[in-house]
């Protein structure tokens, strides 16, 4: 399978932006859709995950009511709608798909390539 992902850009504090990534081949209701990011010289971090067939949601705390996690079944992709984004929201954001839900990027076996997101203050 690969994952494509788009919507990253140049914003300022405070605005919004909308992330997706759509998958080439299909998606199982047992499948668990996840974002992560990518700051310079961090490690990636768990940032989001939709399980595909129950649409139950998963927030990190630092983004829980900010960003909102959805998935369109028809279109087998998974949006990320970052809201009220922060300076410390800049990263390279990365889709992920796995068989069950973790926080950790040894819990997903399909990634995509990343697009960045910056955010000036």
């Amino acid at each position: 399978v690969q994952l494509q992902a788009s919507g990253g850009g140049l914003v300022q504090a405070g605005d919004s932006l909308r992330l997706s990534c759509t998958a080439s081949g299909r998606t199982y209701s047992s499948h668990v859709m996840s974002w992560f990011r990518q700051a310079p010289g961090k490690e990636r971090e768990f940032v989001a995950a939709i399980r595909w067939g129950s649409e139950r949601t998963y927030y990190a705390d630092s983004v829980k009511g900010r960003f909102t996690i959805s998935r369109d079944r028809a279109k087998n992709t998974v949006n990320l709608q970052m809201d009220s984004l922060k300076f410390e929201d800049t990263a390279v954001y990365y889709c992920a798909r796995g068989q069950a839900y973790g926080t950790g990027p040894n819990d997903y076996a399909n990634w995509g390539q990343g697009t960045q997101v910056t955010v000036s203050s």
